[in-house]
């Protein structure tokens, strides 16, 4: 008795086996993907903007810092014709530190690929340093923003 009910029982696992999917199940699982993908992918985009912006500020948080260690060590900022590269190199021009050292081992570039600007005197505070953003313009809104050391 058990044997034919396995039989029977294996003869119709079979036959749906080989039955496959019909086009309609396949639809619906596209349908689903598509709506699942359409929601996920903008905010994975979102987030890597986001973690741009993040880099940039934490960035231009460590530029500030050694900008400040060499005012201590050498009673100003660098000017604005030095820039950011008298953090790495000792400047030849204009007013010489008397007592500079390195303060990085090499600049950064923005999470978008552009050298940080500088400027001494600031326009928002003694000095600025700052990112124009994603679409590298003054100004901006959301990722285009400019990211600077006044924030």
């Amino acid at each position: 008795m058990t044997t034919r009910f396995s039989r029977g029982a294996a003869r119709g696992f079979t036959r749906g086996a080989a039955r496959g999917f019909t086009l309609i199940e396949l639809m619906v699982v596209l349908v689903i993907i598509g709506v699942l993908g359409a929601l996920i992918v903008p905010n994975f985009l979102e987030r890597a903007d986001e973690a741009r912006v993040t880099a940039a500020r934490t960035d231009v948080n460590n530029l500030m810092q050694a900008l400040k260690l060499y005012r201590l060590d050498n009673q100003r900022y660098p000017s604005t014709e030095q820039g950011l590269e008298s953090l790495v190199r000792k400047p030849s021009a204009g007013a010489i530190p008397p007592n500079w050292k390195p303060y990085l081992d090499k600049l950064p570039a923005d999470p978008w690929g552009r050298p940080y600007q500088y400027l001494n005197p600031g326009v928002k505070g003694e000095i600025d340093v700052f990112s124009f953003g994603a679409d590298g313009q003054p100004g901006g809104e959301g990722k285009d923003a400019d990211v600077g050391s006044w924030q």
